[in-house]
Parts: C-alpha cells; sequence; structure tokens
C-alpha cells in the first residue's frame, strides 16, 4: 500500500502538499483494495476512487491550498479529507 501512496503523494509533491492517513483509513483502504483472487491488484483503483479523484476535485475548488497537509480518515464507508493540525512550537 506505501508504494501506491507513495505515488499519489509524487502527484502532490510540486504543490508541497502532504497527504497523512489515520490508522482507520489505511486499514479501510487495505480492506478495499485487497481480493482474494487478484490480491493487492485493486489497490492502485482503490486509491484512485477514494482518494485521489476526490482529493483532484477538492484542490480544485479551492478547500485545499500550496503548502497544506491534508489529514485523510474514515468514518463508516466514507473517506474524510481535513487540514492536519498545525504542531505548535514549543520555545526552549
Amino acid at each position: 500500500m506505501d508504494i501506491q501512496i507513495g505515488r499519489l503523494q509524487k502527484l502532490l509533491e510540486g504543490r508541497r502538499i502532504r497527504l497523512e492517513l489515520s490508522p482507520a483509513a489505511r486499514e479501510a483502504l487495505a480492506d478495499e483494495g485487497y481480493d482474494p483472487v487478484y490480491g493487492a491488484r485493486p489497490l492502485k483503483r482503490a486509491v484512485q476512487r477514494r482518494l485521489q479523484d476526490p482529493l483532484a476535485v477538492r484542490l480544485l475548488e479551492g478547500e485545499f491550498h500550496d503548502g497544506d497537509t491534508i489529514y485523510v480518515d474514515v468514518e463508516g464507508d466514507e473517506y474524510t479529507f481535513s487540514n492536519a493540525p498545525v504542531a505548535e512550537h514549543v520555545a526552549a
């Protein structure tokens, strides 16, 4: 799965956009992208249908911008996309 997510990350790299998946989203994607007959072959289509396509629409609509870190989670059978919270820097 990391290879397919890495390919999507590479597409977003030009806009300095990072993608973070929750453990639940990773598990749901792995379950959806696995078929007992075909193994992990359907994973590429699952990544495109569940992550890449909806993310492209959101980028075109201006929901996310260059430099954002997008957090992907799953609620029920729907994947959710949100801006990842920015970690506060602690002054030493």
